[in-house]
């Protein structure tokens, strides 16, 4: 009878091991399965993560830091002020208000007025996109010159990288403030902006190419450049295409800060009265106005100098972000897959 119970016990004994082992392969199976669904959710599954572009990773370690938010932001938030502020202004900044000069900030004047009635938000409000716009355009252009004069100077070797690097040393040394201001002063009030535009867009890729210019020089030895050479293909063709776009990185962070230099430029004009002219205004000539009535009425001197302030640091947390996210070294890259 004890072996029959033994023997009954031992057949038992592998449907219950069976038994319990299950719902642990249940159990593995289904985790499997949810972690797999995880990944697909949360969109860090190892294929994504290995196929992730360049432009991608960049955004991602940029858009990662606080202060390229905050300096986005901002920057967002002014554009949108400069555009459509005027529309919700009860005053244009061309047509004062005679019964109100020099008043603080009312109902009627958000931001007060000056000494002839100008109601100071719709001039804020004109003169910082007048600002953005100058800077914006400005140093688009330059960016432009500077890329395809500094890249190719550097592709060319021999006599035309000599001349061309002479030419860059000669205009260095030209007074570009002076004449800035007398092909301003030389232009009517309606286009004075766009020749100041003009100016600062001739004068100022001279820096920024002798820049590219230096980085470029590593670049044309790289073997795509020798085997574009080998097969033939155009010069230009080769600058455009493979040199330019190579150094895309470096080229938007120097147009970045191209825009501060070119409001910065724009508003030392303006103060000293060769920039911008009434009746058209900007940060510049507004901080001009105000200086006479800065103890009386110290809102229209405060008013765009904070603005202006504003505009050029958001601008600096843009381009200090961009910089920390372009430079794998820095602290601000990250993992790929993080």
């Amino acid at each position: 009878m004890e072996d029959n119970k033994m023997t009954q016990e031992e057949q038992n004994q592998p449907e219950a091991a069976s038994e319990a082992s299950a719902p642990m392969v249940v159990n593995a199976v289904e985790e499997i399965k949810a972690q797999q669904a995880l990944a697909e959710k949360t969109g860090k599954s190892e294929e994504k993560v290995k196929h992730i572009g360049y432009w991608h990773l960049i955004a991602r370690r940029f858009f990662r830091q606080p202060r390229a938010v905050i300096g986005v932001t901002i920057f967002v938030i002014l554009a949108l002020i400069a555009i459509f502020g005027d529309h919700f202004a009860k005053f244009s900044y061309s047509d004062p208000d005679f019964t109100a000069l020099s008043s603080a900030p009312s109902a009627d004047h958000w931001l007060g007025t000056d000494s002839s009635g100008v109601d100071m938000y719709s001039a804020m409000c004109h003169g910082l996109g007048r600002s953005m716009t100058i800077g914006i355009l400005s140093s688009l252009i330059s960016t432009v010159i500077a890329a395809i004069y500094g890249t190719a100077i550097a592709y060319f070797r021999g006599p035309v990288e000599k001349i061309g690097m002479w030419l860059l040393d000669m205009l260095m040394v030209i007074p570009s403030f002076l004449l800035i201001a007398l092909m301003v002063r030389a232009a009517n009030a309606s286009a004075g902006w766009v020749w100041l535009v003009f100016g600062l867009s001739v004068f100022g890729w001279i820096s920024e190419a002798r820049v590219l210019r230096t980085v470029a020089l590593s670049l044309r030895e790289r073997d795509y450049v020798k085997a574009s050479k080998y097969m033939g293909v155009n010069s230009f063709t080769i600058i455009i295409r493979h040199l330019i776009p190579n150094l895309a990185s470096i080229i938007i962070l120097n147009m970045l800060l191209g825009i501060i230099g070119s409001v910065g430029s724009e508003t030392g004009l303006s103060f000293l009265g060769l920039g911008i002219k009434l009746p058209d205004t900007s940060l510049g000539s507004l901080l001009s106005g105000g200086q006479s009535v800065m103890q009386t009425a110290p809102w229209v001197v405060l008013e765009p100098a904070f603005t202006l302030i504003v505009l050029c640091v958001s601008l600096m947390m843009i381009s200090d972000a961009l910089r920390d996210a372009i430079d794998p070294r820095s602290g601000a890259s990250g993992h790929a897959g993080a």
